[in-house]
């Protein structure tokens, strides 16, 4: 039986989930699979756009696999699938490519960044990512979909195409999807030298992996960027103490937030020994969720037994959805 609405969402399969992942999207997805139809999958075609080299690709899909698993999702619960396993979003990009014009996909702002980052490796499938992330969202007709800031004008170009698709054909096909995280925004954890957020792959010492030793979970806690500290009562936290206190807020008990706080307000704060207690508490978080994906990893033949579950589920999802597509385009000849 169905439960609310259909809830689409995806991580590339590149890199090791950070805290970042956690705190901006897994702990959302965990609470979405009890009251909507999930379907949550690893973007393996979106990692081929700028990581070509498929020789760690199988190793990167079951990590992540283990890793959404460790964070809570529930496979009996909600949908957990490998893109390149639903061969129906492959023939949705091509039909909506035929939508998408080089113009707006020249403009979006991830292609830019890309071509900046990777000027040796501009494809057309950089370019055409946004039509990729459409067909993931509208090959299972999702009206909700958990985004950051970083993505919602892919979103947008994704309503842009379900409405083309809709006026050119005459039969309202697609639902326009919108942002969904309960209402709240998502966070953006900092990384550890205050210069932006924890990432997969920019600067690895100011990123917190979820698979991270406890010993370098402490190195890094304790590089974090501090100064001298405050030098008159009630100051406003630099950026980078506040990114420090931040992460505090994400992981330690209220009281030891608090506490800390009131030392700063004061000016008898001292850095290390918050930084101390703060990598103590990272360590007790991210400890279960490292161990527990270890052990899963460990286990292919329960990861198969998941993905062979989740591909079931999200092929007879899209399959039906290909089928009113190409009725409304007259794509059928017997």
């Amino acid at each position: 039986m169905p439960k609310g609405e259909i809830v689409v969402s995806g991580i590339r399969s590149t890199g090791v989930l950070h805290l970042g992942n956690y705190f901006g999207a897994m702990r959302n997805y965990v609470r979405m699979q009890d009251d909507y139809t999930c379907f949550f999958f690893i973007a393996d075609w979106h990692a081929l756009t700028t990581h070509p080299d498929t020789k760690e690709l199988s190793a990167s899909v079951h990590r992540v696999l283990a890793e959404y698993i460790a964070c809570g999702l529930d496979p009996d619960k909600a949908t957990l699938y490998a893109q390149s396993e639903i061969p129906e979003i492959a023939e949705l990009y091509l039909l909506l490519n035929m939508l998408a014009y080089k113009g707006e996909l020249e403009k979006t702002a991830s292609f830019k960044d890309k071509v900046r980052q990777h000027p040796e490796n501009v494809n057309a499938g950089l370019l055409t990512y946004p039509v990729l992330m459409a067909s993931d969202i509208m090959v299972h007709r999702a009206v909700k979909v958990p985004v950051g800031k970083d993505q919602e004008q892919h979103l947008e170009m994704t309503r842009n195409f379900a409405q083309r698709f809709n006026h050119r054909y005459q039969l309202d096909v697609f639902p326009e999807p919108y942002p969904f995280n309960f209402g709240e925004s998502l966070l953006k954890v900092p990384s550890l030298d205050g210069t932006g957020k924890m990432s997969k792959s920019e600067n690895q010492m100011a990123t917190l992996y979820l698979n991270d030793e406890d010993d370098l979970i402490r190195k890094k806690v304790m590089k974090a960027k501090t100064d001298s500290g405050p030098t008159e009562p009630n100051s406003e936290k630099p950026d980078y103490i506040e990114n420090l206190f931040q992460l505090m807020r994400l992981v330690s008990d209220p009281s030891m937030v608090e506490h800390y706080e009131m030392l700063f307000n004061d000016t008898t704060i001292r850095y290390g020994d918050m930084k101390k207690a703060l990598a103590e508490n990272m360590v007790e978080f991210i400890t279960p969720i490292r161990e527990k994906a270890r052990e899963l990893e460990k286990n292919k033949e329960f990861l198969h037994h998941v993905m062979r579950q989740g591909t079931e589920k999200a092929r007879a999802s899209a399959a039906a959805t290909l089928r009113e597509v190409r009725k409304a385009m007259g794509l059928q000849y017997r």
